[in-house]
């Protein structure tokens, strides 16, 4: 399953900066999150809503991230979206965060889809699969 690119703006706050006045580097992991969540939820799907209902979470498996150039105090952001390969219970996301068309971050984000009471791998339920699919 491949997808299109989706996009979610974050604005830097004070905050999200380190004392050397750019985004500390781990916050760009926070946005990164943000932005999946809100893929997830443009695909109708809340995080809540897939535990109550479907008795499943998301949990991140792997990330590799490469920060190429700084953001800082008050930038508006773009952090983009997009699937690059899926498997039975896991998706990897391809995600960047951009400052008018400047990559500052990209990264390799694997997600796998767990039981959340046992946080076993399961199956990514067949209704948000293709539910996905009909988006890509």
């Amino acid at each position: 399953m491949k997808s299109e690119i989706f996009s979610w703006p974050v604005r830097v706050y004070y905050e999200d900066t380190d004392s050397g006045g750019v985004v500390y580097y781990a916050n760009y992991l926070k946005f990164m999150e943000r932005a999946r969540t809100e893929w997830l939820r443009a695909h109708g799907f809340a995080q809540s809503e897939l535990a109550r209902e479907h008795g499943v979470i998301f949990v991140v498996r792997d990330v590799h991230i490469t920060y190429r150039r700084p953001a800082v105090f008050d930038d508006l952001l773009q952090v983009s979206v997009s699937v690059h390969a899926t498997g039975r219970s896991w998706i990897e996301f391809t995600q960047t965060v951009e400052r008018v068309n400047e990559i500052l971050t990209h990264a390799s984000v694997k997600i796998v889809c767990v039981n959340q009471l046992s946080f076993k791998p399961v199956e990514i339920p067949e209704i948000i699969r293709e539910k996905m699919e009909s988006r890509t």
